[in-house]
């Protein structure tokens, strides 16, 4: 057990830093016709980001205690995609860009 605590433990300032959402505002985002227009969807089904987001508001629910290394390796799966997409700025008004809400399917509102 002191192996996963150590392990989110690692990724844990980096999570804080990266999602800015709270579990709420996250899960109705979700719900969104935004939320779900944007993102790969492959043959047609949920996106990498929305399944993310909605993994991301069980993950911000979560006792930090109760999370696990498999949880852990996740958060740093969108601290990775979060700093990698911020990098990727579009000029100009983001407001109501694909580029912002796939961000917030991953739990980071650049405009907040």
């Amino acid at each position: 057990m002191a192996q996963t605590r150590e392990s989110v433990a690692e990724v844990w300032d980096d999570w804080q830093d990266a999602v800015n959402l709270t579990a709420a505002e996250l899960e109705k985002f979700l719900q969104t016709p935004e939320s779900k227009d944007v993102g790969d969807s492959g043959s047609g089904g949920e996106s990498t980001g929305h399944a993310s987001g909605r993994r991301i508001v069980k993950i911000l629910r979560a006792n930090k205690t109760d999370l696990t290394d498999d949880d852990a390796a996740h958060m740093r799966k969108v601290v990775g995609y979060v700093h990698r997409h911020l990098a990727q700025r579009p000029k100009g008004d983001v407001s109501d860009s694909a580029w912002r809400y796939s961000l917030m399917n991953w739990g980071h509102d650049p405009e907040k």
